[in-house]
């Protein structure tokens, strides 16, 4: 007689090594420290001091060297200074998008469903008759052979081109996104960090983009008193300035980059926690942080206006909550017939999240 046999669990087997378990306090840190592997270290030894992280067989050298072995940290030999490396960045993108969105596959399809039928992979339980230029991989056999039954019976069975039954399928789109990132002043002000979520957010979208829609493309935008793209590699560098919030400049560049993509689906995200309080006029910045300067604030409807003639949606993740922003906001969001979010900082991934992957099931143009 056959039966199972049970072993008895050891947790300790499937625990983490000190090495990995290190490993996630130092991405995590790195995040914090924007990229600087020294002073997330120097974090770890002031923690290793409170928390005891390392024992007495493996201590902070021992971390460093298994980084530098693993590939994770270079040494200059000159000074000694240490430096992330790209799988430092890729790693923390993993990271990211394990503690945002959890762990997904890699999809090779690398499209997005949507709720219009056409040449696709995925299967619906739809058929409709044969039409010509209709291919030969869509055509439904086991109902094709029903219609001919039912029209001509069992006895003399044959079958013609109106029996021919077609198997639907979903579309896939492929989309193009630009999202966009305030790094004013204002994201570090009041005791409160916002430029980190908002960077893990952006690490996490970007790692999904390439591991799940392969196919789509993603440009960062940053924002301040100028705005300028950055790759995504650059991302756990990414840190405020003293700056204004050119609003404007962001938009236009991004609408610039969705400008040179083919895809029909475009859309922009936008993470903020301010008004708009600059704009650049010539050489010169025209700059007023109190209230809501019209000059300011009528540039940027206007730009939401032509983004909704060229059906690129404006997504906002308000991360403030004021209400003369919520007015500002709504305006704006009302002119592009985009969605707006007023979320708090722990939940800015799963509205994004959730705001992506409900928008592939329509196509925007």
């Amino acid at each position: 007689m056959k039966g199972y046999r049970f072993l008895q669990f050891n947790p300790l087997a499937a625990a983490k090594s000190i090495f990995e378990q290190m490993l996630d306090i130092f991405m995590q840190l790195l995040t914090y420290t924007n990229g600087d592997a020294a002073e997330a270290l120097s974090w770890m030894n002031d923690l290793d001091k409170q928390y005891q992280l390392t024992k007495p067989d493996y201590g902070m050298g021992d971390f460093i060297d298994d980084l530098k072995q693993n590939g994770y940290l270079n040494e200059n030999e000159q000074d000694g200074s240490f430096k992330i490396t790209g799988k430092s960045e890729q790693t923390i993108r993993k990271k990211s998008l394990e503690e945002i969105f959890g762990k997904l596959k890699k999809s090779g399809k690398g499209n997005h469903a949507t709720f219009k039928v056409g040449q696709g992979t995925e299967l619906t339980p739809n058929t409709r008759p044969f039409q010509f230029g209709d291919l030969l991989e869509q055509i439904d056999f086991t109902e094709s052979i029903r219609t001919a039954q039912v029209n001509r019976g069992v006895e003399s069975f044959s079958m013609q081109e109106d029996d021919l039954q077609i198997r639907e399928t979903d579309f896939k789109s492929q989309t193009s996104t630009v999202l966009m990132i305030d790094i004013s002043h204002s994201m570090i002000l009041y005791g409160e960090d916002r430029i980190t979520p908002a960077k893990k957010v952006a690490m996490a979208l970007c790692e999904l983009i390439k591991t799940k829609y392969p196919k789509d493309t993603i440009d960062i935008v940053v924002f301040g008193n100028d705005a300028w793209s950055i790759a995504i590699k650059d991302l756990p560098y990414l840190q405020v300035g003293p700056y204004h919030t050119n609003t404007v400049a962001g938009l236009e560049l991004a609408m610039d980059l969705l400008r040179r993509r083919k895809n029909h689906n475009k859309q922009i995200f936008m993470i903020t926690d301010g008004k708009p309080t600059c704009l650049k006029i010539g050489n010169k910045y025209y700059k007023n942080s109190f209230g809501l300067d019209r000059k300011v604030v009528n540039r940027c409807i206007n730009l939401a206006a032509q983004c909704k003639k060229l059906h690129i949606p404006i997504t906002t993740f308000m991360i403030a909550s004021d209400p003369y922003l919520q007015n500002f906001v709504q305006e704006f969001t009302e002119m592009n017939h985009g969605k707006a979010y007023f979320a708090s900082l722990d939940k800015l991934g799963s509205f994004i999240f959730k705001d992506f992957e409900s928008g592939k099931r329509k196509t925007v143009y």
